[in-house]
């Protein structure tokens, strides 16, 4: 057993194998922006107004960083679709600490984030889902790595209300 793991750390050095995040995209690329969505959601599910500020800011950073020169076709199309909004959303989100106004932005990050996840795809499943009462009763969707329903949109009040629409993976 001892002689295995050095064995799988060579040839993983020699073929040039990289382990990757759940939701890194084939390039990786858009790993961080994945990232700090899944964060953003996770504090909205937990109706963390200072969270969800924090990790809009790790948004606007990411996106700030994004080397669009290095996308594959689909996703650069993609990404010039939603860069201005996405931006605009991110910074909207880290400046604001009321969570109904979060989860108002939160609403349109998603379906841009949408956008930018069926161009990548991701090596592990991701999971859109939707609520039909968020939004005044229009619907709103969310992504997220877990199959489990866990709105961010009402959080604890309705925290499984929704289904899973669509699974996206590679």
């Amino acid at each position: 057993m001892k002689t295995i793991c050095p064995l799988l750390i060579l040839a993983t050095i020699i073929t040039g194998i990289t382990f990757q995040t759940p939701v890194q995209a084939q390039s990786g690329l858009f790993k961080d922006v994945f990232d700090s969505y899944f964060q953003i959601k996770d504090a909205l599910v937990k109706s963390e107004t200072e969270n969800a500020s924090l990790h809009g800011g790790k948004l606007v950073a990411a996106l700030e960083k994004m080397e669009m020169n290095k996308l594959g076709h689909e996703e650069h199309l993609a990404w010039m679709k939603v860069e201005k909004e996405l931006k605009q959303d991110a910074k909207d989100l880290a400046g604001t600490k009321k969570i109904t106004r979060q989860r108002e932005i939160f609403i349109r990050l998603s379906e841009n984030i949408y956008s930018l996840i069926k161009s990548s795809k991701p090596l592990e499943a991701v999971y859109y889902q939707h609520c039909p009462m968020a939004n005044g009763g229009k619907g709103a969707n969310w992504l997220s790595k877990e199959k489990p329903i866990k709105n961010p949109y009402y959080g604890a009040s309705m925290l499984t209300c929704g289904k899973t629409t669509e699974t996206i993976q590679e």
